[in-house]
């Protein structure tokens, strides 16, 4: 597997766009490159890596589903399932930058998300849009749901 190569993936939430590299997933879903983009990582070991999740928080972040924090530090993760099909893919990566798989602000169109990456991994189960990951904001002292 490329790390530099973009791909179509079924996530654990919905059909989404990973790659390694964040600046071709903006110009794929044409917005700003400065706009901060989440990662999907393998363990929590990983996410410690790289950032500091506030002691008060660990617990409920090891133990979330389907849940994207951002930290203080400004960046944003997701630890995929150990027992989701979607974690043998990003266990061969470690950490990759993800978004959904559709223009900003459009509905998932399959046929241009096949259009606008390298390589296609579909399971049995296929592609389908389903709800995205809640969202909670942490800092040292305090968390904000944003979705």
């Amino acid at each position: 597997m490329d790390s530099s190569l973009v791909y179509l993936v079924q996530t654990q939430t919905t059909v989404g766009i990973l790659s390694q590299d964040s600046t071709k997933l903006a110009k794929i879903k044409q917005r700003p490159a400065s706009q901060k983009m989440l990662c999907e990582v393998d363990s929590f070991k990983t996410l410690l890596q790289q950032t500091r999740v506030p002691k008060k928080y660990r617990k409920m972040v090891r133990n979330s589903k389907n849940t994207t924090f951002i930290y203080p530090n400004g960046k944003s993760f997701r630890v995929v399932d150990k027992n989701s099909s979607h974690y043998d893919f990003i266990k061969k990566f470690g950490v990759m930058y993800s978004t959904s798989a559709n223009i900003t602000g459009k509905e998932f169109d399959e046929e241009w998300a096949k259009s606008v990456v390298d390589v296609i991994v579909e399971d049995s189960r296929g592609f389908s849009q389903n709800q995205s990951s809640s969202i909670i904001k942490l800092t040292a002292n305090s968390m904000e749901k944003i979705r």
